[in-house]
């Protein structure tokens, strides 16, 4: 039973592999492949009757750690300076907008039709309204240099706002004063923390001389996430900091401070570490939408009762988004497709409490939602004409 456990794993993470690869050439994105590749297994499983554990309770690790690792895997390739701002403006205000628009549109139909209190509404409908940068990132990697920063920062932006404001809607019992009052100590706090937990790792980086370094410092960083998170504190903000300051040492070179982390032998590791960073991201990426496809009820899938909720917050995603693209005079081609749902909004769902959820907006409405906004991205890849790239300083 082992050998066979570890041979289909095998396989199963090669064909991942190849899905990843042929991405570029088939237009379908690898999401799509990897759920059916995992539904497959769970169908082949129940027919050739081979009882398999349950496995539910794993996908909420690998979701968090994947998400750990793709935040910090975008944030390490990006580069800050100041001829991005006016990139990080537009990517920033692309994150921000559409969601809030989305979701407290769709909260306020919600709760008119389904008879919902409004909040309840709002804290079931945010885990649809974020883009998910395990698929976004990936799937922008051979856009124009600047689409593809812009995607990068947007989707990462999105990430990390969206947890903020799920956590915000969905923790406080009640929305006043003192709830925004410990808000903003909570993000004095976090971006503190980041600072200084970022100067450590940074240190330890530089000066570990053991052969393995790279797996402390991402257990670490794992560590920091999740000890911040006990306390409700926005952990995303830490990986985007610290990816950020790693990925930007040439431009820190003129910060005095920065020399006791001795900056060229800190910026070779940074390289090293980046290349350590994007294995581990595709292996866990690709175990977590495995599982997931295998978790996948066909009924769910085809519940033609959830059809039409999907169909209209999929409709709501690209309305919202064509309309800020527009306003921001962006690209429209190909950055309106890509707005992908996927494992953040999985674990979203999941951190739903119980008294608080809906059954309109069950897991068949998450799977759906995943499915048609990946469907939308690979349509868009294959339309005809060119990418439209825009300028690094335009307004």
């Amino acid at each position: 039973m082992t050998i066979a456990v570890i041979i289909t794993l095998c396989v199963l993470i090669l064909i991942a592999y190849l899905f990843d690869v042929t991405a570029a050439f088939t237009k379908i994105p690898s999401v799509i492949l990897l759920l059916a590749l995992g539904w497959l297994v769970k169908q082949l499983s129940v027919s050739m009757e081979i009882d398999i554990p349950n496995l539910s309770a794993i996908l909420p690790i690998l979701g968090t750690v994947g998400l750990i690792l793709i935040v910090l895997e975008g944030s390490l390739e990006l580069e800050l300076n100041k001829s991005k701002i006016p990139l990080v403006k537009k990517s920033f205000l692309v994150a921000v907008i559409p969601m809030l628009v989305l979701a407290f549109s769709a909260a306020a139909i919600i709760s008119l039709l389904a008879g919902y209190d409004y909040k309840t509404a709002l804290t079931n409908v945010i885990p649809l309204c974020v883009i998910s940068s395990s698929i976004a990132i990936p799937s922008a990697k051979r856009f124009s240099s600047y689409n593809k920063e812009f995607v990068t920062y947007e989707s990462s932006m999105s990430d990390i706002l969206g947890v903020i404001f799920f956590n915000f809607i969905g923790l406080n019992a009640s929305i006043n004063a003192g709830s925004f009052g410990i808000f903003f100590l909570q993000i004095i706090v976090i971006v503190i923390v980041s600072f200084v937990a970022t100067a450590l790792l940074a240190l330890l980086l530089s000066r570990i001389e053991h052969d393995i370094k790279f797996v402390p410092i991402i257990l670490l960083i794992i560590l920091i996430y999740e000890v911040s998170k006990i306390f409700h504190l926005p952990s995303l903000v830490f990986i985007l900091v610290f990816g950020l300051f790693l990925g930007n040492l040439d431009e820190l070179r003129h910060v005095k401070w920065l020399k006791r982390f001795k900056p060229n032998e800190l910026n070779k590791e940074a390289h090293k570490f980046l290349g350590f960073i994007m294995e581990i991201t595709f292996l866990i990426r690709a175990l977590f939408f495995l599982l997931f496809g295998y978790l996948i009820d066909t009924q769910e899938l085809l519940n033609i009762n959830s059809l039409s909720w999907s169909a209209c917050i999929t409709a709501g995603i690209y309305l919202t988004r064509a309309a800020m693209l527009k306003l921001s005079r962006l690209p429209v081609r190909p950055l309106l497709f890509v707005a992908p749902r996927g494992l953040i909004n999985i674990l979203l769902f999941l951190s739903i409490p119980v008294a608080a959820a809906m059954p309109a907006l069950d897991k068949s409405v998450v799977i759906q939602v995943i499915i048609l906004t990946s469907l939308v991205m690979m349509i868009g890849s294959m339309l005809p004409g060119k990418e439209k790239p825009a300028a690094y300083g335009q307004n």
